[in-house]
């Protein structure tokens, strides 16, 4: 067999170790990885030149808002965003697209919508809401990763769940080998704060933070967690902020619960004063916290306790942002944040804090690959692995403009920030889908991929 594609003389990194060496690739996978500076013919070789070769980020926790809300971001203007910040696979939430996907002909209404659309790989969650439970097997049948549920209203036309549902979906989850994921927070308790504090008139950045405090978001996890238990079934808990939150869970692996916890960058590298100073580009729920929270998050990052690092890059138009004119309520909510996650977390993560390469990769690609069934497709640097690669220069200082930015509204947080570490080259399955700064795949050359391994507590 033919070499199609070698790329040598880089510092390999996989979720176990890293070396200087190369990755030998043919039909698309990963035929060898190679130590030092063999020579290998292939049809093209391409020098790293000593920069890191990393396996494709796996983004497990995207919005493009397509079919229905094509407007505010699409699967063409997300992908290349996510090509752009060295991801080579994304697994898209059920809401902020009307329909939602919450059962097949829905789930099957969008796949036809976003067939040509992408260029890097992606697959599906499925929506869990009150009450669609009979609808979760369909889902499942068609491929779906894990099903997405919120503990308290989403902001759009996806129902919340209650405990019975959240139980029901768990049960699934046991019978049918996939996961449950949850936004955590109590509904009741940030319900009650929210009003309280809008009854004395406010509506300042901080009146935002304080309605959904660090306590209603663990609740909402223990109460999560404690089900799962019961149940048997498959929980992931999606953007954790808090460092109790992220104990929780680890206690409750001890204890043999099959959970697993997503932190996201921003979380880790804004704080609610930088919220206060950025405005509604950085509003999101749960919200950025203080920055002792952050660095007790940190902490647990650094001390391998969290199993995922996603985006939930959720963008919208601009008009949406500043709805409201001041008013912190009215704005949407939503970090666009898929394109810098990458540096962000080297900046943040690998330069300022020590955190090793191969912990960076492990959260941010095997990891997930793993929980939602993917691996080792995905998420490896392995023979027989798809040829997903991201060549990152690790020194390369360098900030970035609005201009630089390929989601459809060119606003983000992280816009003005300076970074260390900057992504050159991208390729999924052996093709370069982003090099020196622009997109060189067509719309069309991502695959859809689905649920392919059972997630562990199945039957």
């Amino acid at each position: 067999m033919g070499v199609d594609l070698y790329v040598k003389n880089g510092l390999v990194v996989t979720e176990e170790t890293t070396f200087h060496g190369g990755v030998v690739i043919a039909d698309g996978k990963i035929v060898e990885l190679v130590a030092g500076n063999r020579d290998i013919a292939a049809q093209e070789t391409i020098d790293a030149q000593g920069k890191a070769i990393l396996p494709g980020i796996v983004d497990d926790h995207v919005h493009f808002n397509e079919p229905g809300r094509e407007h505010w971001e699409g699967y063409q203007a997300g992908s290349m965003a996510a090509a752009a910040g060295g991801v080579t696979t994304f697994i898209e939430m059920p809401l902020n697209a009307t329909p939602p996907s919450i059962d097949r002909a829905k789930l099957l209404h969008k796949r036809e919508a976003v067939k040509n659309q992408s260029v890097v790989d992606y697959a599906h969650w499925g929506g869990l809401v009150d009450n669609n439970l009979d609808e979760l097997e369909d889902l499942h049948e068609e491929g779906v990763v894990a099903f997405k549920g919120f503990m308290s209203e989403s902001g759009v036309d996806f129902r919340r769940i209650n405990d019975d549902i959240l139980y029901g979906g768990l049960v699934k989850s046991r019978e049918l080998g996939n996961v449950v994921g949850v936004h955590a927070e109590s509904e009741y308790v940030t319900r009650f704060l929210a009003q309280q504090i809008q009854a004395t008139g406010r509506t300042d950045r901080r009146a935002w933070s304080e309605s959904r405090p660090p306590f209603a978001e663990l609740e909402a996890d223990k109460r999560a967690i404690y089900w799962a238990k019961v149940t048997g079934g498959n929980l992931h808990i999606v953007h954790t902020t808090t460092a109790d939150g992220i104990y929780a869970v680890a206690e409750a692996k001890q204890q043999g619960v099959h959970v697993t916890v997503e932190t996201c960058p921003h979380y880790l590298f804004f704080d609610n004063d930088d919220f206060v100073r950025i405005g509604p580009d950085a509003k999101c729920a749960p919200p950025l916290r203080e920055r002792d929270e952050v660095e007790k998050l940190w902490d647990c990052v650094l001390a391998g306790m969290v199993d995922t690092i996603a985006s939930d890059h959720s963008p919208c138009p601009k008009a949406d942002k500043i709805k409201g004119n001041g008013n912190i309520w009215e704005a949407w909510g939503g970090i666009t944040g898929v394109q810098a996650m990458l540096p962000a977390m080297l900046t943040e993560g690998y330069h300022n804090r020590g955190l090793p390469l191969s912990r960076l990769v492990k959260m941010m690609g095997a990891n997930p690959a793993r929980i939602f069934g993917l691996y080792p497709q995905k998420g490896a640097l392995l023979p027989g692995s798809d040829a997903d690669i991201t060549i990152v220069d690790l020194d390369k200082t360098w900030t970035l403009a609005a201009d630089d930015l390929f989601s459809q509204h060119q606003q983000s947080a992280y816009v003005g920030y300076t970074f260390k570490g900057q992504v050159e080259l991208t390729i999924v399955r052996g093709k370069k889908v982003f090099e020196d700064g622009k997109i060189v795949a067509q719309p069309g050359h991502g695959r859809l991929l689905k649920r392919a391994t059972s997630a562990p507590s199945k039957g």
